[in-house]
């Protein structure tokens, strides 16, 4: 089933960006699934301080070596970069920590060739049954996708997914102006700020092979707080401009 779709979207010329931070347990086998899959892909190294590159090069790993740390959201946009400079018509983030499953690739990018020009894989529309993050954070996700809808005007069920895709006009966006601090829900009012189109598809996401992640207990506050903030004077400015 997966290669059939997958056959559906083969005009499009996809890059999947895989941003890498101290992922040197994970990164080979995940870069294996989607070379498997016949994706292109790069691998990007957030300025690890482990042998992540170090496994990219042993492995023979397209890798996109960022020499200092610029978090998730420096990572993305380098990402977007290198696929609008090499032509790419589309673009997926497929995290490097093992929790995107690569079968779930081309339900993205059909909803780019039916008119998304951004689109995310949600653990919490349909009837997904795989991995949905502990209780508190998805009572934060909830939060998140209530300021989407309030100032943005666009339910989300899935706003801080890393798993989605982008058409050409989206990574064009992305690449002059993406959030660097937690940038997945940011993202989205900005596409919907520039009056890009977002839908959202099923998937199902696994738990972590190995590694921590970069929202902890300790930042939950900050997050949630930062973000809220964000989103709600990105959609200020957006009022202001339309008077």
């Amino acid at each position: 089933m997966a290669e059939t779709r997958k056959e559906k979207t083969r005009f499009m010329k996809t890059l999947l960006i895989i941003p890498a931070y101290n992922e040197a347990r994970n990164i080979a086998g995940v870069a294996r699934s989607v070379a498997e899959a016949g994706y292109d892909f790069i691998v990007v190294n957030d300025g690890s301080t482990d042998s992540t590159l170090k496994v990219c090069r042993e492995n023979s790993l397209p890798v996109l070596d960022l020499k200092h740390n610029l978090g998730i959201g420096g990572a993305v946009q380098a990402g977007h970069k290198y696929a609008l400079e090499h032509g790419y018509d589309a673009d997926v983030q497929f995290d490097g920590d093992g929790q995107h499953d690569v079968n779930y690739v081309a339900p993205l990018l059909e909803l780019l060739e039916k008119g998304a020009d951004l689109a995310i894989g949600s653990r919490f529309c349909g009837d997904s049954d795989g991995f949905k993050s502990s209780a508190m954070r998805r009572i934060g996700i909830r939060w998140l996708a209530g300021c989407i809808k309030l100032f943005a005007g666009k339910r989300v069920t899935d706003p801080t997914s890393g798993f989605r895709a982008c058409n050409r006009r989206a990574i064009e966006l992305f690449c002059r102006n993406y959030p660097t601090d937690y940038p997945e829900p940011e993202s989205i009012v900005t596409a919907l700020k520039n009056g890009l189109e977002v839908q959202e598809a099923s998937v199902i996401m696994h738990e972590r092979a190995g590694g921590a992640s970069s929202i902890r207990a300790l930042s939950s506050v900050y997050y949630m707080i930062k973000v809220s903030l964000a989103i709600a004077i990105m959609s200020f400015s957006r009022s202001r401009r339309a008077s």
